[in-house]
């Protein structure tokens, strides 16, 4: 995922940008409005984080630009939470804001919950094979060599986590980041465990042996032959 992120603060700016980068994130960071009005002529970005107020201009006028594309997502960055600038934004287009300070976990939560918005319908449609199991987002249904695979409601969004990173590799944060953003329930890092155990055992027949969930020492889990 590309993402444009606007602050004017350096600090703040160096801070973010790096814990994006660690969330496998694609960053450009500008800090004039200038800038981000040009990385926009020069690049598509998925989602685009912005401040409000800025040296030389204002999100606002960022957001316009940003909306012409449909399928870039806003959220505003903003340290005026009153009325009258969070309607401003919404009323532009943009599809979220949060207020300053915030902590980097819920602004991710954020983040995932506006790109879903623009993801579902080709996520809903597509079907996921990979080796004899298929995954079906639209019935929430998994098949292993076409007899269907019982899953409990934790271990098929953990697979689906897997199935749409595509072959990267997913923290452990991540995952768990994941887990409960979608459901709501918070999940320890233990849990999670106990999770990928009984999902390898389960996408492996009883023998366990076949194992499409790899862990890559150090990074993570990614789902493959």
């Amino acid at each position: 995922m590309k993402v444009l992120f606007v602050e004017d603060d350096h600090s703040i700016a160096m801070g973010l940008e790096y814990s994006l980068k660690q969330e496998n994130y694609e960053v450009r960071t500008c800090h004039l409005a200038s800038e981000a009005l040009k990385a926009l002529d020069e690049e598509c970005f998925d989602l685009c984080l912005l401040d409000v107020s800025l040296p030389d201009g204002n999100g606002y006028d960022i957001c316009r630009k940003a909306k012409k594309r449909e399928e870039t997502a806003v959220i505003f960055l903003t340290a005026c939470d009153d009325e009258g600038n969070v309607v401003m934004g919404l009323d532009m287009g943009a599809d979220d804001y949060i207020t300053k300070p915030f902590r980097i976990r819920e602004l991710l939560s954020r983040m995932k919950s506006v790109l879903r918005r623009y993801q579902k319908a080709d996520n809903s449609e597509k079907i996921f094979l990979i080796g004899d199991i298929s995954i079906y987002p639209l019935q929430a249904k998994v098949y292993k060599s076409g007899e269907e695979l019982f899953l409990t409601t934790m271990e098929y969004r953990l697979l689906l986590a897997l199935a749409m990173a595509e072959g990267q590799v997913l923290t452990r944060n991540q995952l768990l980041e994941s887990l409960w953003d979608i459901g709501g329930d918070y999940v320890s890092d233990n849990t999670l465990t106990v999770y990928i155990k009984r999902l390898r055992e389960k996408l492996g027949g009883e023998d366990g042996e076949t194992d499409l969930i790899k862990t890559v020492r150090g990074l993570g889990y990614r789902l493959g032959e």
